[in-house]
């Protein structure tokens, strides 16, 4: 109680990257403050043990969190709020787990391109061993009527999916859709149009978000980008892209420009496009290979397709098709931007 005013309690969920390798995890715990909150600038500042995350040794494990965004928390609901955070060491100087903290400064250096990002998160539900709706050791029918389907001998995980969709929607995060994929228990949600860091920063909560729904049914969600192996389509994180230059009349040009730089660029952006991508890009299950570079139009077996609407309208934006499902979409959109507007 301040004076007369009684302050209200709300749980704050901290959620910050960890520094596994080769592929960062999620993780997060709560704090009781003060709310209800507006601004930003009301949530304190916080810290972790490192050595428990791959991000200190024990003899000096103490690591700081610096809130960057928050939205509603739809699973507890009220006022209680989901805060992204940025690991720093306790100095205040980035941690070199910390890949946001490159990301806000490219994306001030090239703030002029206005890029915009959409980013089609592919993913995996696992129950046990086995993708969800699978038979107990055995294999379902082959790849065909999954994709988009509808009734239960073709989508399986539709209620954790809906659920998942709607916290996204109440957390005020811009999903733009889903949809059920290729291989049978694989999904899709799409997040953007936005600026670099809101699309990666809201990337990375619908993650949190997809977890956490998936845990309170007993399943686990993977975005490996090739966890079944065999004659099964891999998982990726297709990245949209496009620039203001890109938008406007003429912009089919500069598209094919942007293409050409990627090109000379493809082993650069690979190396950060996600851990195990080879096992997904073999040329084989609309993908190109990993080990070569090509754009065309409407083509789903290339690195980069340009949609046949922004060939139409002679402007619009490329989909880079190489990113894997577990890609740092911080990485992807910094790399992006250094390539295409420099």
């Amino acid at each position: 109680m301040k004076g007369n005013t009684i302050m209200a309690k709300i749980k704050a969920e901290y959620i910050w990257i960890d520094g596994n390798q080769p592929t960062s995890k999620l993780r997060s715990k709560t704090k009781i403050i003060e709310g209800p909150v507006t601004e930003l600038a009301q949530i304190p500042d916080w810290g972790f043990d490192g050595s428990s995350t791959l991000q200190a040794e024990g003899n000096d494990s103490d690591r700081a969190m610096l809130p960057v965004a928050f939205v509603p928390d739809p699973i507890r609901g009220g006022d209680n709020i989901l805060v992204m955070t940025e690991v720093r060491y306790p100095d205040g100087t980035v941690h070199e787990s910390n890949k946001r903290a490159h990301l806000a400064a490219v994306a001030k250096d090239y703030a002029a391109s206005e890029a915009w990002f959409g980013i089609e998160q592919e993913y995996t539900f696992f129950r046990g061993r086995s993708p969800l709706g699978w038979p107990d050791g055995g294999y379902p029918a082959p790849q065909g009527p999954f994709y988009c389907g509808v009734g239960a001998d073709e989508v399986f995980g539709r209620d954790i999916v809906e659920k998942h969709m709607d916290a996204c929607l109440h957390a005020g995060l811009g999903i733009s859709g889903i949809n059920a994929e290729v291989m049978p228990g694989q999904w899709e949600f799409q997040i953007g149009p936005l600026g670099p860091l809101e699309v990666a920063d809201q990337l990375w909560i619908a993650r949190w978000l997809l977890y956490r729904t998936a845990e309170d049914f007993g399943v686990n969600a993977t975005i490996h980008p090739k966890p079944v192996k065999g004659d099964w389509n891999g998982a990726g994180a297709h990245t949209n892209f496009s620039t203001i230059q890109m938008r406007e009349d003429g912009g089919y040009a500069v598209i094919e420009k942007a293409c050409k730089k990627l090109a000379e660029k493809h082993q650069e952006h690979i190396a950060v496009y996600g851990a195990d991508n080879a096992q997904r890009l073999t040329g084989l299950h609309e993908t190109c290979s990993i080990h070569e570079f090509r754009y065309g139009v409407a083509d789903r077996g290339a690195s980069i397709r340009i949609p046949l609407p922004t060939v139409k309208q002679g402007k619009g934006y490329l989909e880079d098709r190489r990113p894997a499902a577990n890609m740092d979409p911080y990485e992807v959109c910094a790399i992006l931007l250094e390539t295409v507007c420099s």
